[in-house]
């Protein structure tokens, strides 16, 4: 019997599949940025804690817009190292600065009557938040990447929102950005495990500055809206 002949269609396909099953990171690879990203983040999370500490010790005052200004410059900064040793270095500059800039904000909700318990609840949310999300990405293993597009668009706007609340009153909304930035950062652990264990992230700076981010973001909002019937 003639063998069927192999069209030039099908010779393509069998290419590209070739190539990019040999561009698709193995299991060992994606364990290996895994293992890193969730050490890494531990890590930054204990220095960031410390220096929160630090800064509420010293009773640091609030840093207002100059935490957005540093914010930006030390990410910047993350990203254009994060292929070489000086990323672990810039990562760390980078988280424990907002963690500086969180102790200020810490310490103002303490004082309020009931503000250790608000502090407790919200790091309690945060943690559990994560644990959670972060369990439902790999025990179920689903491809969250279809969450960028909203998850890009959601960002830049609740980014213009925050930038403006620094200039105008927007307290009486409160509660609906604080609750739209936990949805929006839940959406973003969600997503940033999934690139992981599919490949998509294969750098553990990066991938660890985006939880830390999304952590840290979740829980200063959580303080807000569980201090709201504060005064």
């Amino acid at each position: 019997m003639a063998e069927r002949p192999v069209s030039s269609v099908q010779t393509a396909r069998a290419a590209q599949t070739s190539v990019e099953g040999a561009a698709r990171p193995g299991a060992i690879e994606i364990n290996r940025v895994l293992r890193n990203t969730y050490l890494l983040l531990g890590l930054t999370l204990a220095f960031s804690a410390a220096m929160a500490g630090f800064a509420m010790a010293i009773e640091a005052p609030y840093m207002g817009l100059w935490t957005l200004l540093g914010w930006a410059g030390l990410l910047f900064l993350v990203y254009k190292t994060a292929n070489s040793v000086w990323g672990l270095v810039s990562v760390f500059a980078f988280t424990g600065f907002l963690g500086f800039s969180i102790g200020p904000v810490v310490n103002m909700f303490l004082s309020m009557a009931n503000g250790a318990e608000i502090v407790t609840m919200a790091l309690g949310s945060t943690a559990a938040a994560f644990v959670g999300l972060s369990a439902v990405a790999l025990i179920t293993k689903k491809d969250f990447s279809f969450m960028s597009s909203f998850l890009m668009v959601g960002a830049l706007i609740l980014f213009a929102v925050i930038l403006l609340s620094w200039f105008m009153d927007l307290s009486a909304f409160y509660g609906a950005i604080g609750g739209a930035v936990v949805l929006l950062m839940s959406g973003m652990i969600l997503w940033q495990t999934s690139e992981i264990i599919h490949g998509g992230e294969t750098n553990y700076i990066l991938a660890t500055t985006s939880l830390y981010m999304s952590l840290w973001n979740m829980f200063q909002w959580l303080l807000i809206l569980f201090g709201m019937g504060e005064d």
